[in-house]
């Protein structure tokens, strides 16, 4: 086996970050993870930056260059949203890869090594993801799904049905029924308590950097 790949995981929400990072942990011999960020780009030499769309913008909207900053590393987006043209606009960017969500573990792993290798790694299909998603996220242990706890994020946010249907890239019909039911689960029936619950159970976005200190280099 040759040296573990370096991977930083990126999104705007520590649990999610460390969610990820729990799910790849048992291929420590493959994969190094050596910076955990939320809402801040990396600093670390590695290899490839996995970045979470959870709550976070997607396609051409992501900043590779500000996540690089100048490096050689490599970026996997790690998202549900398999829509064709919004897949091809992350590539087009500058993406080197593109994972579903719903992967097991050895295959976001495999997926990752692939890129790494140099080639090029989308979904093989469009679409969406099915109903499992690797790691966690805000309101997991409260029942909330991983999309209506997306949902809650952007408007603990301050965005808007419209702005959060172009977000996360949904109708404003299923970002409404999204709403509908994570109102129901959290038990608030306006979007101004639905803010203010979302503040007192982390549903804004953090700033934090963790280094992991690499045993292999």
């Amino acid at each position: 086996m040759g040296t573990p790949i370096r991977v930083a995981i990126v999104n705007d929400y520590e649990i999610v970050v460390a969610g990820v990072a729990s799910v790849l942990a048992p291929y420590a011999d493959r994969l190094t993870i050596v910076e955990l960020d939320s809402g801040l780009p990396v600093v670390s030499d590695v290899d490839v930056i996995l970045y979470d769309t959870f709550a976070a913008v997607q396609g051409d909207g992501v900043d590779l260059d500000d996540l690089v900053r100048g490096s050689d590393a490599k970026v996997v987006i790690f998202s549900w949203n398999l829509q064709g043209e919004l897949v091809h606009r992350a590539m087009e960017r500058g993406a080197a890869g593109y994972l579903p969500k719903g992967l097991p573990a050895a295959e976001i792993v495999a997926g990752i090594e692939a890129v790494h290798r140099g080639e090029h790694v989308t979904p093989p299909h469009s679409g969406t993801s099915g109903p499992g998603e690797a790691g966690t996220w805000p309101g997991r242990e409260l029942g909330l799904s991983a999309r209506e706890a997306e949902v809650l994020a952007l408007i603990t946010q301050g965005l808007s049905n419209q702005e959060i249907a172009e977000r996360t890239y949904l109708s404003i019909n299923s970002v409404k029924t999204y709403i509908r039911t994570a109102y129901r689960k959290i038990g608030v029936a306006r979007r101004s308590q639905a803010v203010l619950w979302g503040t007192r159970h982390g549903f804004e976005p953090d700033r934090l950097r963790s280094i992991v200190q690499n045993p292999h280099r």
